[in-house]
């Protein structure tokens, strides 16, 4: 496949093997599902069963592959790039080192803090620069942040 906008390698990576395995289940139950149900209700439910695990898998499916096809990269051209460093410093003196990342499904399982492009804190970064001072709302109101290092990706 080729390079999505919006996705890091190692997300797209993450992302193909995932769908590897979600086809593979899908094809482990599609000949069961095939089979007549010729027994007792219980064999029916777990039939019934089956074909909604398939549907789940399908969606599934669909999902993963609309991402590894750029269907959600209209969002990240909108926002900061997957990829880019920022570290923050909040109203309370704390600073946080976070990555910005197209797709909830593109953070790391590692320490680093993540936000999504879209997020209201993602959104408000976009066209400012080290030194800015940024506001945003959150559910528990405005807050405000300044930008100390914001570096995009390569």
């Amino acid at each position: 496949m080729t390079s999505t906008p919006g996705l890091s390698p190692a997300t797209r990576a993450r992302l193909e093997r995932e769908l590897e395995q979600l086809r593979k289940q899908r094809s482990e139950l599609l000949p069961r599902l095939g089979e007549d149900p010729l027994g007792d209700s219980a064999d029916q439910a777990d039939l019934v069963e089956r074909a909604e695990v398939v549907s789940r898998l399908d969606r599934r499916i669909s999902e993963v592959t609309d991402l590894l096809h750029g269907q959600t990269s209209a969002e990240s051209e909108t926002g900061l790039p997957s990829g880019t460093k920022v570290t923050l410093r909040f109203d309370d003196g704390s600073t946080e080192d976070m990555m910005v990342v197209g797709v909830a499904a593109e953070a790391d399982e590692d320490d680093t803090s993540t936000l999504t492009a879209d997020s209201p804190l993602g959104q408000a970064l976009v066209g400012h620069e080290e030194g800015d001072t940024v506001t945003y709302r959150t559910p528990r109101g405005e807050t405000t942040v300044e930008i100390v290092r914001l570096t995009q990706p390569e």
